[in-house]
């Protein structure tokens, strides 16, 4: 089983990746260069295209789903047999690194790349899948098509969601399918086909553990849960100089009220629990008026189902019960519950990595991926490699060439075992 791994070219991957950054490269502290690459931008669809003539010589065959949903068909020796999906997403944060999503999708295409040069012949197809939307940056929440893939929503369920301009996430998908109406059409995921055979997807580990442990690759056990929500609060705006104290609905203290609430509600001694107010939007957002309205984010996160529920389900009624002036209103916009890979291919990835003479740590996803949403179609895991400081969501985002490259090779011997 060697050979499946061992043409993984190292400086290739990388040149390809660096060649990705470059595509809504922007500049961060210290000489760092991060990506700013929103999905259904221009930006996203000519990484999409660079990706594309990529695989072209190899023979991969492009087509798009209707959530634009990018696949990169491998035929295997059986081409009706389920095939193996491996891959991950092409967009980023606003202030985002080269590595996260990106990392996943171009090793794919090495992996798929090494074994047609190894000679290794599958018996399934293999199919490199670029996922729609996994980070929410521009429209929220995040993996929009992984989730319409595997009928965990509908896939109409988003359209109105709106970006920061006011753009709604239909006529964004509609103008981005029209610019890639050249590339055939396939039916979305297990809603109008068949379920894969497999899905395997590898990640910059975004947490600091396996350089901490000096280990080489992270064998994914599962993925936490989150739930986000967004608290509306509503008073009146006054005059800063003229309105008493005692008179005033202020959204900005009763929001300082109700943040001081929940992170009572969210206190864990243990530091498991995951709990971020990310977002704050104040208006009319001047110095000298109270602010009538105020919008921020919750992002909450645990392993435990049964935490994930009981904390969750207690966020409004803390809200309300800390607020004392304004009106409330508190929408969960996403909820994804704790899920287990399975066995069949965690413990493809762990012979993988000892076959290599590999080091490796059995770990769990702190951050929610698209492999989520695929455990319930079909045997699911993930593959993590060191990042640096286990910094990400910043222009400060690194990985080893080596590092990466020991990623995907573990990646390709997977896909080879996974594939027949």
């Amino acid at each position: 089983m060697g050979e499946a791994w061992s043409t993984v070219n190292e400086g290739r991957q990388w040149r390809r990746l660096m060649e990705m950054g470059e595509i809504g490269a922007i500049a961060g502290p210290d000489g760092a260069q991060g990506v700013n690459r929103a999905c259904l931008t221009p930006l996203d669809r000519k990484a999409r295209r660079l990706l594309i003539s990529w695989a072209a010589p190899l023979g991969l065959k492009p087509s798009v789903d209707p959530l634009g949903n990018l696949f990169l068909r491998q035929e295997g020796a059986d081409p009706d047999a389920a095939p193996v999906l491996s891959g991950s997403h092409m967009d980023t944060q606003p202030n985002g690194g080269r590595f996260d999503g990106i990392y996943g999708v171009v090793a794919a295409l090495e992996a798929v790349q090494a074994l047609r040069e190894a000679g290794v012949k599958p018996r399934r197809p293999i199919e490199v899948v670029a996922w729609t939307n996994e980070e929410g940056g521009r429209f929220a929440p995040g993996c929009m098509g992984s989730m319409a893939y595997a009928g965990y929503r509908p896939a109409d369920t988003w359209n109105a969601a709106e970006d920061g301009d006011g753009v709604r996430f239909a006529g964004a998908l509609r103008e981005h399918l029209a610019a890639e109406a050249d590339l055939p059409r396939r039916p979305l995921g297990v809603v109008e086909g068949p379920a894969p055979h497999a899905y395997v997807e590898a990640h910059i580990e975004q947490g600091p553990r396996l350089e901490a442990e000096g280990k080489d690759i992270g064998v994914v056990s599962g993925i936490q849960g989150s739930r986000w929500f967004v608290v509306e609060l509503t008073g009146e705006t006054a005059h800063a100089g003229t309105a008493p104290l005692s008179l005033r609905r202020d959204a900005v203290q009763d929001m300082v009220r109700a943040v001081e609430a929940l992170n009572a509600l969210m206190r864990d001694p243990s530091d498991v629990l995951r709990f971020t107010v990310g977002r704050i939007e104040v208006s009319p957002n001047t110095s000298n008026s109270v602010a009538d309205r105020v919008r921020f984010t919750i992002d909450f996160r645990h392993p435990s189902a049964d935490v994930l529920r009981e904390r969750g389900d207690a966020i409004e009624a803390t809200v309300r019960g800390a607020v004392r002036d304004c009106g409330v209103a508190v929408t969960e916009r996403f909820n994804a519950q704790p899920v287990e890979f399975s066995p069949a291919v965690v413990g493809a990835v762990e012979r993988a990595a000892k076959a290599q003479g590999l080091s490796a740590l059995l770990m769990p996803s702190g951050a929610f991926h698209d492999a989520q949403f695929i455990v319930p179609l079909c045997p699911t895991g993930m593959v993590f490699v060191p990042c640096r400081k286990g910094i990400s969501h910043n222009p400060a985002e690194y990985s080893e060439p080596a590092q990466l490259a020991k990623g995907t090779r573990v990646l390709a011997q997977v896909l080879a075992e996974l594939a027949g």
